[in-house]
């Protein structure tokens, strides 16, 4: 994993107002200014993007949105678009979050037609995978896996899957305290590297960043992003505050510097 540069990414959800997220937002900025071996981006809530945009300014910490819808304008009451993010400031885009495919109802389908619009957009996506544990507890969690892969980078070009970072956040393991073993872990990490290696040249799957989601915090982080197809994490709960996301942050740059 040497040569993939580690990528720490904060999910605020539905947390932080425009006051709020820009006071974290100047924390984080302070905190991690001399960090420069480690990508980082934060996903605040859409009416809290320009505030946040404004607040890391400089500091390298890129800012993304958390969902955007396929279409670029129209008829669509609460969307917000591709386009519309980038114009804010943002580079990066959540597609397909657990949360979005299961309280959203968002289908494989769906999230393609995410993924192919914030592609055109010229936004950077972080594509979410995982299963659920009633599909683990079944044996089904690499076919699931495997159907969200396919059905999200299937057939597009190599380029651009080279753009996208894959995000396996095991929906058991989310804000419920739980995390995947090390073990666990790297086992679906691996697995997803071999169907990106299987499926298109070999420079894609040895560059493709593969995050970890799912219950991160400073005391496991090094752990998991220890392990060689771990390239990074996807963090929710921990990463509403400053101090805990710069441990995770750091935790990254001390397993790969």
């Amino acid at each position: 994993m040497a040569h993939r540069r580690p990528f720490v990414a904060g999910n605020w959800k539905l947390n932080l107002g425009p006051r709020e997220a820009r006071a974290l937002a100047e924390a984080l900025a302070e905190r991690l200014t001399e960090e420069r071996s480690v990508d980082m981006a934060v996903f605040p809530v859409s009416i809290s993007v320009p505030a946040t945009v404004m607040a890391l300014a400089g500091s390298g910490i890129e800012v993304g949105g958390q969902d955007a819808y396929a279409a670029n304008q129209g008829a669509f009451t609460g969307a917000v678009s591709a386009p519309m993010f980038r114009e804010a400031g943002c580079t990066r885009i959540l597609v397909g979050h657990s949360e979005r495919r299961s309280v959203f109802g968002d289908s494989n389908a769906i999230v393609r037609t995410k993924l192919e619009a914030a592609l055109a957009a010229g936004l950077l996506p972080i594509l979410c995978i995982g299963e659920t544990l009633d599909e683990r507890d079944a044996g089904r969690a690499f076919s699931v896996v495997t159907e969200q892969l396919q059905a999200g980078l299937g057939g597009l070009p190599a380029d651009q899957v080279a753009a996208i970072t894959l995000a396996y956040e095991p929906v058991w393991a989310i804000g419920t305290g739980r995390t995947a073993s090390p073990a666990q872990a790297q086992e679906m990490h691996a697995a997803i590297r071999a169907w990106v290696a299987a499926n298109f040249p070999a420079f894609v799957a040895e560059d493709l960043r593969i995050q970890y989601g799912g219950s991160v915090k400073p005391d496991n982080a090094a752990e998991l992003l220890s392990q060689p197809d771990i390239d990074g994490a996807l963090v929710g709960g921990a990463s509403l505050d400053a101090d805990s996301f710069a441990r995770i942050v750091e935790a990254a740059a001390s397993v790969h510097g």
